[in-house]
């Protein structure tokens, strides 16, 4: 049996849509959530709340393979604690292996990998489980929101001259899915998974200026007022230093794709989307 945990968020729902249209899978294929009346219809359905462990025994009972979406955001020592105990309770259930979606090699500067470091750590040190690590780079979903220009067509988010090896999320899910699919193939394996072409805010800009209908300009501002926007949004205060360290990870060039490349074309077995395909299709969807 195959459980896919975190259903309802924007990956979780692509794999589904990736191993529904397998005919063989329906039959082996259970999915978790902390809102099982918010799941998709026609597939069986757990309860799976990582800030609730007493929910973890019945969901995990009877499976295999566990494909364990990262946990949502939150303080380190939040984040740590629900993969703690999805990790523990799955070496409790027999469960045999576990795929681990995690953070690409070249993000350690960012404000949230250390929780991802710490589950891939705790991962290699179990002696019960089996486990892959798909480490996804940085969505191309996630470049449109930080990169959408205002209201004068201005993109004024300070990425300087920086670029990102940014990745389609439907990519990532369709590798999550054939992973989970024949894990015993990728036992023991570490994939860093972004994009094949960094893009910047600058390119962003010409992109959108192309598919839009309306000129769209880039002219970067500075840390301290991205802090204030983010601050002033409504975020959580955890939040503001996620955004900001990302602005300046990506201005710095941290996140251009210097670790390798070719997991993504090779499990995918053709090119990846382009990220600024899926940033111009996606713009106007909201920030």
């Amino acid at each position: 049996m195959l459980l896919v945990t975190g259903v309802n968020g924007g990956l979780g729902r692509l794999v589904l849509e990736q191993l529904t249209e397998r005919a063989d899978v329906a039959d082996r294929l259970v999915v978790g959530t902390r809102t099982p009346e918010q799941a998709p219809a026609g597939l069986p359905v757990r309860r799976v709340d990582f800030d609730d462990p007493a929910t973890l025994g019945a969901a995990f009972e009877g499976v295999r393979t566990l494909l364990l979406i990262s946990a949502g955001y939150g303080e380190d020592d939040v984040v740590i604690t629900r993969h703690r105990a999805a990790i523990e309770e799955a070496e409790r259930a027999g469960v045999e292996h576990v795929i681990y979606t995690s953070l690409s090699g070249d993000g350690d500067h960012l404000a949230y990998a250390l929780a991802h470091r710490w589950t891939e750590r705790r991962l290699r040190e179990s002696t019960a489980l089996r486990w892959t690590i798909l480490r996804n780079g940085l969505y191309a979903e996630l470049l449109r929101d930080l990169a959408a220009p205002d209201e004068h067509g201005v993109i004024t988010a300070p990425l300087g001259d920086g670029r990102l090896a940014a990745v389609a999320r439907a990519d990532l899910a369709e590798v999550a899915a054939k992973v989970a699919l024949a894990p015993a193939e990728h036992a023991g394996r570490v994939y860093e998974l972004v994009g094949e072409q960094a893009v910047g805010g600058a390119d962003v800009a010409e992109a959108l200026s192309r598919s839009g209908g309306r000129t769209v300009a880039y002219r970067p501002g500075t840390l301290a007022e991205a802090r204030a926007a983010v601050a002033a949004s409504g975020a959580q205060a955890f939040q503001v230093p996620m955004v900001t360290g990302t602005y300046s990870a990506i201005a710095n060039g941290f996140l251009a794709g210097a670790v390798a490349q070719g997991d993504l074309r090779t499990l995918l077995g053709r090119p990846a989307r382009p990220a600024l395909e899926v940033i111009a299709a996606g713009a106007g969807a909201g920030r």
